[in-house]
């Protein structure tokens, strides 16, 4: 809309400058002093204006009713898609967020290109065929990319295991929306047969954005037993909140299973009560003997200890027991070969780098790049120790720590990654993988720009498709 006043400002002025022309000529010939034309001619120019911009504010209300807000666009075939986009559209405004709730037969691209934010729910049905809702736009909309520079989005990709193309229209629309030049907010999220945690994740996502953490699990996970036998600070003093390590055991060994890449999903309690789960993740392998997990502890605007960190790092009592299930998350797990890896992370995000190096210092997987970012390299070590020691031994073969608070240039892991364009470039071309793990505000839109700019739209896309490039992002 700025656009167009900008244009009705600047038609007004040229009314102006006619107006004055004209009066400047006029005057000239009869060379007499005229009624104040240039009153009436300012006049004239701002009721031109304002006629202009009433008229270019009413088209774009109607735009904006048209679309909506954050758009959630369902592709269902039997209607478990339209169900989730329901309370996926319900969950968001609880947050006081407005709502376009549509089905994908009645999007249109102009309706993509006047969001700012969208969310797919995508069913794949056949042997990988996408729905029949979808048919016309997958036949016409998504032959082609389109110009969606400006769209964030998600995708929630339901399918079946049994079937050879898994999620596949949901994995094309993704590709689809990238390649458009659509930004995603997260990764795909693959649901395989109503898998309950996926759909956890999904709700985590959504909460996230809807500014809501206190949403109420759409499944109660099936927890089990675990106990905290290990609560450490592990950055006295610092600016930020306060981190802590933390580890548990199950009272069930049989529960000691996981890979790297992995989420802890955690069900605080308050006077017995079981709240919404939190998801963490996981900074250990199964060899370390615990679960590890690094928390920051939250505090809302009102200085209230956030529900699941409040729950880990002060209430729950060392020794006590923990409601904690470990969800899979495949899509972050260490690549089985010894390819290189490129792994970024801040904050807490040091959580999943930590257990990705453990696994490829298991599988004697030297190629290891890490670049991670906190505040202050005296006080914010989280396990910062470990990766020197690391780097010393030559499991790391690149180490680059940012402190943003000391730094008088380089403040972030996405501008240390700027300024090794070069390296960055080889790392890929030798055949890396990039796994990132961190905030999703700032850290993560500002790495992916960063690869951007240093690889291009073309080979950051090739590298998500691929499976080359995955984020585990909060």
């Amino acid at each position: 809309m700025n656009a167009r006043i900008g244009q009705a400002a600047i038609g007004a002025l040229l009314v102006v400058l006619a107006l004055l022309c004209w009066h400047l000529q006029d005057s000239a010939a009869v060379q007499v002093t005229s009624p104040p034309r240039m009153a009436w001619a300012g006049g004239l120019a701002l009721a031109w204006m304002a006629f202009v911009i009433a008229r270019v504010r009413r088209s774009t209300d109607a735009a904006t009713q048209e679309v909506g807000g954050i758009l959630v666009v369902h592709a269902s075939q039997t209607g478990f898609s339209t169900e989730l986009a329901e309370r996926t559209a319900a969950a968001l405004k609880n947050g006081g967020l407005p709502v376009d709730l549509r089905s994908l037969d009645e999007l249109t691209l102009s309706h993509l290109t006047q969001a700012s934010q969208a969310l797919f729910i995508a069913s794949t049905t056949g042997e990988g065929d996408a729905p029949d809702v979808a048919t016309l736009f997958h036949g016409e909309a998504m032959r082609t990319p389109a110009r969606l520079r400006g769209l964030a989005y998600g995708v929630l990709a339901l399918g079946d295991r049994d079937y050879d193309d898994f999620c596949a229209f949901g994995r094309e629309l993704d590709d689809w929306l990238r390649a458009s030049g659509a930004s995603p907010l997260f990764d795909r999220v693959d649901v395989d047969n109503g898998d309950e945690g996926s759909l956890r994740h999904w709700q985590h996502h959504v909460a996230h954005l809807a500014g809501t953490p206190g949403m109420a699990d759409w499944v109660r996970p099936a927890y089990q037993t675990w106990r905290l036998v290990e609560r450490r600070l592990l950055n006295p003093g610092s600016l930020g909140g306060p981190c802590f390590h933390l580890a548990l055991i199950p009272d069930d060994p049989a529960h000691m299973v996981w890979a790297a890449g992995d989420i802890a999903e955690v069900g605080p309690r308050a006077e017995g009560t079981i709240l919404p789960h939190r998801e963490y993740s996981i900074a250990s392998i199964p060899e370390d003997g615990a679960l590890h997990l690094v928390v920051r502890q939250m505090r809302g605007k009102d200085g209230a200890l956030g529900l699941g960190s409040g729950w880990l790092t002060e209430r729950a009592a060392l020794g006590g027991t923990i409601d904690l299930r470990v969800r899979r998350n495949p899509g972050f797990h260490a690549p089985s070969d010894d390819r290189p890896l490129l792994l970024i992370g801040n904050g807490t995000g040091i959580a999943g780098l930590r257990a990705l190096v453990k696994t490829r210092i298991a599988r004697a997987h030297r190629r290891n790049w890490v670049i991670f970012g906190e505040r202050q390299a005296a006080i914010d070590r989280l396990h910062v120790d470990e990766l020197e020691a690391w780097s010393e031994a030559g499991h790391i073969e690149r180490l680059d720590l940012v402190w943003s608070r000391d730094a008088v240039a380089v403040r972030y892991v996405q501008h240390r990654l700027r300024l090794a364009d070069d390296a960055l470039r080889q790392f890929v071309r030798d055949g890396a993988s990039i796994h990132v793990c961190g905030s999703l505000d700032g850290m993560a839109p500002g790495v992916d720009a960063a690869l951007r700019a240093v690889l291009g739209d073309a080979t950051v896309n090739h590298l998500a498709v691929t499976g080359r490039y995955r984020r585990d992002v909060y």
